[in-house]
């Protein structure tokens, strides 16, 4: 199983453009052979000083895939290639870790 965390970082005040654009895409993620979880997370409101925030214009995409190829399929799938198109010029940033358990 992979474990994958995005940091998805929006142009200035275009997160919540991204994120509905996003959330739009989801169901068909989550129809993919081999997705196990997909979802974007955002800051939690008051966690105190101890919190390391991701910010305003930014948000964590958690995925779990079954294996590398369930996961090279979905980066090429017609519909993560329509998202990429339709928020591309919201993006200021994009990092992918890819994790395995430790």
């Amino acid at each position: 199983m992979l474990n994958i965390v995005a940091i998805i970082t929006a142009k200035p005040g275009m997160r919540s453009q991204v994120l509905e654009a996003f959330n739009a895409n989801v169901p068909a993620v989550l129809a993919e052979d081999g997705c196990i979880e997909y979802g974007a997370v955002i800051d939690a409101p008051d966690m105190g000083p101890f919190q390391t925030k991701l910010g305003e214009d930014a948000f964590a995409v958690i995925e779990k895939w079954e294996s590398k190829d369930a996961l090279m399929a979905h980066a090429v799938a017609p519909h993560m290639k329509e998202y990429g198109k339709k928020t591309k010029d919201w993006v200021a940033d994009k990092k992918i870790y890819m994790l395995n358990g430790a």
